[in-house]
């Protein structure tokens, strides 16, 4: 028999922090990251079989809908057909969602799309990269045995061979050239203000994204400083047009090879936004066929293409240089 301890403060998980489950989790993030509710299982024994964490207060939009979100989700359960305590936890959740008025569960997701969410549900072959999601094979079973179902669907690309050109790149350069677009490298030295002026191009163009949230300047400076010491200037490319920034691409090397004692000769392409105006038509692509002719020129091999939705144009970017290497989904159960 198992019982879901409620819990709302880092301090009320001290308890529970000892466990296996509990190993890379930070309980200051129930703070950070504005947690509603944290929900830990416990059997019989004291042992925590799974986890996860709730959202109703600050959540997603979605039409005609009051969104509950699941975050945080993890289970000791990583191969077996069935996972009890992953149907429990979900009963629970569920349940507390629709207390709160919420008409759909979402997840896995960690609050928002800003930070960590979907699963995989096709690996293929290629060892996880830096900064993806990844789960145990068996984990999107357990959801869906409890009745979630699919919601939307996202994928990561590769190419292997960074001497491939868009041909028709050329006269869209010299287009945006004409409208006095330029491009250059990112200030390192002016990390902090740098990361501002990219934020203002974030928000406006992601806003229109599937399940956006608004996230404030001091949350998106305070997550991409994090990974400064990875950033290599010269990967990282905005275009300004009158000294002011209408776009960028930003790229990190694939230290996960590093640390699986292979070279570094994979970059990650892991945001390309633009300002939503049509005299900015084809700068995504262009911005994209930059940073990878420019990694060819450092000595990376191979690019990846990472988490990109499956109806965003990015799709049809990558798909001029880069194949499908794994999939990713998000899960859904409605409660009417």
């Amino acid at each position: 028999m198992s019982i879901i301890a409620q819990i709302k403060t880092p301090s009320e998980l001290a308890k529970y922090l000892t466990a296996s489950i509990y190993q890379d989790f930070d309980p200051e993030l129930l703070t950070q990251q504005h947690v509603d509710m944290h929900l830990a299982c416990v059997d019989d024994f004291g042992q925590v079989q799974a986890r996860c964490s709730l959202w109703w207060s600050d959540v997603p939009e979605l039409e005609n809908e009051k969104l509950g979100v699941i975050g945080h989700y993890a289970t000791d359960n990583d191969h077996g057909e069935q996972d009890v305590a992953t149907e429990v936890m979900l009963n629970n959740a569920c349940f507390l969602l629709k207390l709160q008025g919420c008409s759909r569960a979402i997840g896995p997701m960690d609050g928002n799309t800003w930070r960590h969410y979907r699963f995989v549900t096709d690996a293929g072959t290629e060892p996880a990269f830096f900064l993806e999601p990844t789960n145990p094979p068996g984990w999107p079973k357990y959801w869906t045995d409890y009745g979630f179902e699919p919601i939307a669907e996202y994928s990561s690309a590769l190419t292997t061979d960074l001497s491939q050109r868009d041909e028709r790149l050329a006269k869209v350069e010299q287009r945006l050239e004409q409208k006095g677009i330029g491009f250059r490298p990112l200030n390192i030295d002016d990390f902090e203000q740098e990361l501002r002026r990219i934020y203002a191009i974030s928000v406006l163009s992601f806003s229109k994204n599937y399940l956006y949230t608004p996230l404030n300047e001091h949350d998106f400076v305070t997550q991409y400083m994090k990974v400064k010491e990875l950033v290599i200037p010269e990967l990282t490319l905005i275009a300004e047009k009158d000294d002011k920034p209408i776009g960028y691409l930003f790229a990190i090397p694939d230290i996960n090879e590093k640390k699986r004692g292979e070279p570094i000769k994979t970059v990650i392409i892991k945001t390309v936004a633009v300002l939503p105006e049509n005299s900015h038509a084809g700068l995504g692509a262009l911005l994209v066929d930059k940073v990878q002719q420019q990694a060819r020129n450092m000595g990376f091999e191979r690019a990846i293409h990472a988490l990109m939705f499956s109806g965003n144009v990015s799709r049809n970017i990558s798909g001029h240089y880069a194949k499908p290497m794994r999939t990713y989904t998000l899960f859904t159960k409605s409660f009417r």
